[in-house]
């Protein structure tokens, strides 16, 4: 490190679709289910060969970004999982791959057969020494069973889980009508509810829901670019801080890919639903951004990053004010390119 330089842990982002990187100003449609169908089309259209080029394409953007370790939250097939690894090695970024277990709906090429040959997949991603995460994709993907046995491979193994829930209110509907109970609720029922699991978005979890999470001490990851991008809603952050639950963020659909417009968005909502300045201070803020990701993912080290302070939007910020000037005040290109 030199004078000009400032040196901080590297960004983590805790969950990634990396192929939805090629839907990046496309209109794909008025909400997040017309949306999807877009994002279905061109999940459709991957083979190894583009996963391994687009993701590394991609975890490139993500390491210039200072971000140096993912979750890449991965439903498009096992050959393509394995090239998802081999995009993460060649863009040098420390990636966990969290393998999802898909049942029913979405495409063909995203479901198992049964949670046996799910879990046998996982198996074979770990034989090769890759990072593994179990990724149940959600209470519409997934039926209380297939989370059953998840649940209790995750505990078994050791291994972090990682789940979409409450992210639109029509998959709230939907589980209640099937399950009688909310998808937290379900989730903790079934086990998948621990202190190992990522909760993923949240948007619209209720009180109760957000009790559940803060005594199972698991963590919540916010994407507030994708949440914003998508018209999914405000996360209840309130809840979330008044409770202690761990916090962690997403580049997700990587509409963007900065961590400091990520954390800038999360103040910024706090901000604006509470009428008060610095509602998650600085220091959380960073740490939201790094190790609390890493945690998530069951990661104790990853690369750190330096900071340029010789940048133009650092110009006049006194040095006790870099970290501040950082997240409220730069994007990513404020960072020495690794």
């Amino acid at each position: 490190m030199t004078e000009s330089t400032v040196q901080l842990p590297g960004f983590v982002s805790a969950h990634s679709h990396a192929f939805q990187r090629a839907l990046r100003g496309r209109g794909a449609g008025g909400d997040f289910w017309a949306w999807r169908e877009a994002m279905l089309a061109e999940a459709g259209r991957q083979t190894p060969e583009t996963v391994r080029r687009g993701y590394e394409q991609t975890y490139r953007e993500m390491r210039s970004a200072a971000y140096t370790a993912v979750g890449e939250f991965h439903y498009l097939g096992l050959d393509e999982a394995r090239a998802a690894v081999d995009a993460g090695a060649a863009a040098g970024i420390e990636l966990v791959l969290l393998l999802a277990a898909y049942e029913r709906g979405g495409l063909d090429r995203f479901r198992q057969s049964s949670v046996a040959e799910y879990l046998e997949q996982v198996e074979q991603l770990r034989a090769t020494g890759a990072r593994v995460g179990l990724a149940p994709h959600s209470v519409r993907a997934c039926s209380a069973a297939w989370l059953g046995e998840i649940g209790r491979y995750a505990e078994s193994e050791r291994l972090v889980l990682h789940v979409h829930a409450d992210e639109q209110p029509r998959e709230i509907e939907e589980c209640v009508a099937e399950h009688g109970v909310r998808p937290v609720e379900l989730l903790a029922r079934t086990g998948c509810l621990t202190a190992s699991t990522t909760v993923v978005h949240a948007t619209h979890a209720s009180a109760g829901e957000l009790d559940l999470i803060a005594d199972a001490v698991a963590a919540v990851c916010l994407c507030p670019t994708t949440e914003a991008n998508l018209g999914d809603g405000f996360p209840p952050l309130e809840g979330l801080l008044e409770r202690g639950i761990r916090l962690a963020i997403g580049s997700d659909s990587n509409v963007r890919i900065d961590p400091f417009e990520e954390l800038r968005e999360l103040e910024g909502t706090a901000r604006r639903l509470t009428g008060r300045r610095e509602v998650v201070p600085l220091d959380r803020l960073l740490e939201i951004g790094s190790s609390a990701g890493a945690a998530c993912l069951g990661i104790d080290s990853w690369p750190g990053v330096e900071v340029d302070t010789g940048h133009p939007s650092l110009s006049g910020v006194a040095s006790g004010d870099v970290p501040g000037a950082l997240v409220f005040s730069c994007s990513a290109d404020v960072f020495r390119r690794p």
